[in-house]
């Protein structure tokens, strides 16, 4: 009889929970059994059995480490063509990064000699070609300045960068010349 004098929002205040119980989660109650699950068990413990893609692809091959060192962003491909590099260089000046030219006549890629702690390489940092090209607007401003750098230093690396100046961060960087023999 007590419960049916109680009035209906009074009870709905008595069920609701508080904001700091409705944020809480519940508690874990274990891992799960897995006697559910049904088992599916491989008898070849061939490893070329392992990485497959509907059975076109057995394995897959790394990057070979001999010989091919990985440089800058899009060193995986071949060569950029004039063309190719233009349209890089296009994007950056779109995203109003200021496009720079930096070489490296010894080594073109990170590399370790005076140092053996972790985290510093030698070859991080790079030669600047002139200053950066602030108020650049056009890819051939920054083609004809790479060209002068070939011409200048033909058996260096070279690399194109953009600049962010108002995060004052480098925001692209990609190997525009290599060497004979890379």
């Amino acid at each position: 009889m007590a419960s049916s004098m109680m009035s209906s929002p009074a009870v709905t205040t008595i069920n609701r929970a508080s904001p700091a119980q409705a944020n809480m989660v519940a508690p874990f109650t274990g891992l799960k059994s897995m006697a559910g699950f049904p088992v599916t068990r491989k008898a070849n413990n061939d490893i070329t059995s392992i990485a497959n893609n509907g059975g076109r692809v057995q394995c897959m091959q790394v990057w070979p480490p001999l010989g091919k060192k990985k440089f800058e962003t899009l060193s995986y491909l071949p060569p950029l063509t004039e063309t190719q590099l233009a349209k890089e260089v296009e994007y950056l000046l779109r995203k109003g990064w200021i496009p720079c030219l930096e070489f490296e006549l010894e080594h073109g890629f990170v590399y370790r000699e005076n140092n053996r702690s972790p985290g510093y390489y030698d070859g991080r940092y790079w030669t600047m070609w002139k200053l950066p090209m602030f108020g650049c607007t056009d890819s051939a401003q920054v083609l004809k300045e790479l060209q002068e750098a070939k011409k200048a230093y033909p058996s260096a690396f070279i690399r194109i960068i953009g600049f962010d100046n108002v995060r004052q961060v480098q925001c692209i960087s990609f190997i525009a010349h290599r060497p004979p023999g890379y």
